[in-house]
C-alpha cells in the first residue's frame, strides 16, 4: 500500500470534527448515537478509517467516484497539471484543459450541444440552466416566459433556484417562503403503474398530464427540468425512455426549453454516457457534475444548443450571460475530468459495465425475491429496492439503522428513507460484486428483524 496514512486517533478526529465541522445533510444531534467515521485513506472501491477498518464504497461517495479512490491514472494527470497551472480566471483568459474538455463533451453529443459554461457543483449548474433559459427567452422578446416545470418528487439541488424546482419536502419545506413556486407535474415513475399498465404506459400518461399544463401555460413557461431515466433523491424512481421522447416533442410543440439534469445520472451511470442517449433525444440544456471529475474535484457545467448561445451574442452587454464563479473552469478539475474521459475510452467502460451490471443483478436475485422487498429495479449501474415495513416507527429509523448495520459489515450504504440503493464505482471485481450482494442481503435481513 502506498501513500500517506492518517495516524490521528479516530476518537480524537471525530471529537474535533463534531466541535468544528457542520456536516452536510445531517441533523447533527443524531451523531450523539450515529457513528461518524474518521476516514484515513481510500484505495480502489474501499475507504479505510483511522483504525484500519475498511468499507466498500457502494454509493460512490455520494455518486461521484467513478473509478475508485486514489486512481493512479487520475493522480498522474493531476500531478502533471500541478506543475503547469493550478488556476486562472476564465473571464478574459482560457487554457488547454477547459478547451479540451468542452470539445470532447460536445463531440459526445455529435455537436448538438456545446458552449460549455462551468461552475463547481450540481446546484450551481441547475441555477445556470434556469437563468439561461429565462434570459434567452427575454433576449428573444418573450419575457413573459419565466415559469418552470418539474416532476413530482424531483430533486435538483439546494440553492434557492434549484430548490424552486425541487419537490422533496424535507429539503424544500423549510425555505418555501423564499422560493418562486414551480409547476409540479406527474412523475413517470414506473412504480405508479396501474393494473395492466407497463412502464411505457405510465410514461405516456405522465406526458399527457404535462401537455395539459402546457396547453394552459406555455406562453409563460420557460423550461421543463427532468432527471433523465432515474429520479435519484426521491428514492431512485426509474422510468421508461419513451417519456423523454414524448416531452422532447411537447417542448418543441409548445416552445418550452427542456433541461436535462444529468448531474447524478450522466457519465455512464444509467448504461450510456448520457442518459438522454437511451431516448435518442437531446435537451436544450444538459447539466453535468458529480462523476465528471471522477470524484476528485468540484466541477459542474451546462451544455446548450447554439441557438441559445446566439441569443446572448450581442454588442449590448446586458444581453450577455453575466454569471460567474471564482473557480469557473478550474484547470485541475478539468484535467481530472479529461483523465476520467480517457479511462472511459481506454477501458471501454460502457460495455464493461454491462457485464458488471449483469453479474451484480444476478448476485442480488435472492434479495430481490425476499418477501419484504418490493420494486426491485435496475438501470445501468444503479440498483434499488423498497423495504416493506408495516411499523411507522421502524420505517422512520430504517435508514439510520441500515447505515449503521452496513458499516458493521464493511459496507457504505445510505438508504433514502425505506429505499435501499447501490451505486458502486465502475471498478468492482467479481469477488467485490459477490461480496456486496451477499452483505447487502445480510444487512437487510438483520435490520428487518429489528
Amino acid at each position: 500500500m502506498t501513500g500517506a496514512v492518517n495516524k490521528i486517533p479516530g476518537s480524537d478526529l471525530v471529537a474535533r470534527s463534531l466541535r468544528s465541522v457542520w456536516h452536510p445533510c445531517t441533523q447533527m444531534q443524531h451523531h450523539e448515537t450515529l457513528p461518524l467515521i474518521p476516514v484515513s485513506h481510500g484505495r480502489g472501491a474501499w475507504l479505510y478509517d483511522t483504525d484500519g477498518q475498511r468499507y466498500l464504497d457502494a454509493i460512490s461517495s455520494w455518486w461521484v467516484n467513478m473509478f475508485g479512490h486514489a486512481n493512479p491514472r487520475i493522480n498522474s494527470a493531476l500531478r502533471s497539471q500541478l506543475d503547469m497551472l493550478e488556476h486562472a480566471m476564465l473571464a478574459g483568459f482560457t487554457h488547454e484543459p477547459v478547451v479540451q474538455l468542452s470539445e470532447q463533451l460536445a463531440a459526445r453529443t455529435n455537436h448538438v450541444l456545446g458552449h460549455c459554461f462551468y461552475a463547481s457543483d450540481g446546484a450551481s449548474a441547475v441555477e445556470i440552466a434556469l437563468k439561461m433559459s429565462f434570459h434567452s427567452w427575454r433576449n428573444n422578446g418573450l419575457s413573459d416566459k419565466r415559469e418552470f416545470v418539474c416532476l413530482k418528487g424531483s430533486y435538483h439541488g439546494e440553492t434557492i433556484g434549484a430548490l424552486a424546482v425541487t419537490d422533496v419536502p424535507i429539503f424544500r419545506d423549510a425555505y418555501d417562503a423564499m422560493l418562486q413556486h414551480a409547476h409540479v407535474v406527474m412523475s413517470p415513475d414506473a412504480r405508479a403503474a396501474r393494473d395492466g399498465e407497463t412502464a411505457a404506459d405510465v410514461a405516456r400518461r405522465a406526458a399527457a398530464a404535462l401537455e395539459t399544463l402546457l396547453q394552459e401555460r406555455s406562453k409563460h413557461i420557460a423550461a421543463l427540468i427532468v432527471e433523465p431515466l432515474v429520479q435519484c433523491a426521491t428514492g431512485m424512481a426509474m422510468y421508461d425512455p419513451v417519456y423523454l421522447q414524448e416531452v422532447r416533442a411537447l417542448c418543441d410543440k409548445y416552445q418550452v426549453h427542456l433541461i436535462a439534469d444529468e448531474i447524478a445520472v450522466g457519465c455512464g451511470r444509467t448504461g450510456t454516457f448520457f442518459a438522454c442517449e437511451q431516448a435518442a433525444v437531446w435537451p436544450d440544456f444538459l447539466c453535468l457534475s458529480k462523476g465528471i471529475s471522477g470524484g476528485y474535484l468540484p466541477l459542474s457545467l451546462v451544455m446548450t444548443r447554439d441557438e441559445i448561445y446566439q441569443s446572448f451574442y450581442h454588442g449590448d452587454v446586458t444581453r450577455g450571460f453575466l454569471h460567474s464563479h471564482s473557480y469557473t473552469g478550474n484547470p485541475l478539475a478539468c484535467r481530472a475530468a479529461l483523465a476520467t474521459l480517457a479511462i472511459f475510452e481506454e477501458d471501454d467502460v460502457i460495455n464493461a459495465n454491462r457485464l458488471r451490471a449483469a453479474r451484480l443483478t444476478e448476485a442480488l436475485a435472492p434479495l430481490a425475491a425476499h418477501p419484504q422487498v418490493s420494486n426491485f429495479r435496475q438501470r445501468g449501474m444503479i440498483w434499488a429496492f423498497d423495504a416493506v415495513i408495516d411499523n411507522a416507527e421502524a420505517a422512520s429509523t430504517f435508514s439510520r439503522r441500515f447505515f449503521t448495520t452496513a458499516l458493521e459489515h464493511e459496507l457504505l450504504l445510505r438508504p433514502i428513507g425505506s429505499t435501499v440503493y447501490l451505486m458502486p464505482p465502475y471498478i468492482l471485481n467479481n469477488e467485490e460484486i459477490d461480496g456486496l450482494a451477499a452483505r447487502t442481503q445480510t444487512v437487510f435481513e438483520k435490520v428487518m428483524r429489528g
